[in-house]
């Protein structure tokens, strides 16, 4: 894994019905990626189903919509990728077969740019296989970079994607420095503990890890928290 950019992250464009639209958060000009939130039940014989928290109606295919939110996105030149798991729903891996089985497209003909595994539950089995399987299939069939990232616990290794972690296929890893007690830092509305206020990030976190060749910029959970507060806003030019 190498650090190439330097970059803004929203991990978790549709985890609030109140946020908006995905074109309205990529219109601000302040992300360079935005993952969408969640694939939360998939693997193991189910149907995969997504749930992007009340913006689409998954039964009746209605989040085949966001399609040309995608594309206006990616004509800015914003990566869109869409996240797996998250911490609650039904998902695993049974077998390496089974890491290849879905032609699911429910974000409908919009190609992704990535797939981030958020894996908190389940099984540690065979999440390396399916991004050793999403990376041959996107160059078979698209003939293009596909990002593989990870957004893993911070206690190390990851119960959950530690084994996938050392295959070496994912590009970018965004660490949850929130909700992790040996990591947290302070509390507020936008996580239930690890809200690292602007200013502080500014003078006292970034300052520290900025000369870290690990560091690649900054991710934010919640679209929804970010609009109300302006936080990104406030960070971009000092990511």
């Amino acid at each position: 894994m190498s650090v190439t950019l330097l970059c803004l992250v929203l991990l978790a464009v549709a985890n609030n019905g109140n946020e908006g639209t995905l074109s309205e958060a990529c219109a601000t000009g302040n992300y360079d990626y935005l993952i969408l939130a969640f694939l939360p039940t998939f693997g193991n014989g189910q149907t995969p189903m997504i749930n992007l928290a009340g913006h689409c109606d998954p039964y009746s295919d209605g989040c085949t919509g966001l399609s040309s939110d995608i594309k206006a996105c990616q004509a800015k030149g914003i990566k869109v990728l869409l996240s797996l798991g998250g911490g609650a729903g039904s998902y695993s891996i049974a077998s390496t077969e089974d890491a290849s089985q879905s032609s699911s497209r429910p974000l409908g003909p919009a190609v992704l740019d990535g797939i981030d595994f958020d894996i908190e539950g389940g099984s540690n089995q065979h999440w390396g296989d399916l991004a050793r399987f999403l990376k041959g299939y996107a160059m078979a069939k698209q003939g293009k970079q596909v990002y593989i990232t990870a957004a893993p616990q911070c206690p190390f290794p990851d119960a959950w994607i530690g084994n996938a972690l050392t295959t070496g296929l994912f590009d970018f890893v965004w660490v949850q420095f929130y909700n992790n007690p040996p990591c947290q830092y302070t509390s507020g509305e936008a996580a239930g503990s690890g809200f690292i206020p602007s200013a502080d990030l500014l003078s006292n976190v970034l300052p520290a890890i900025k000369g870290s060749a690990k560091y690649g910029g900054v991710m934010l959970w919640s679209r929804y928290y970010d609009a109300q507060s302006g936080y990104s806003s406030s960070i971009r030019s000092h990511v």
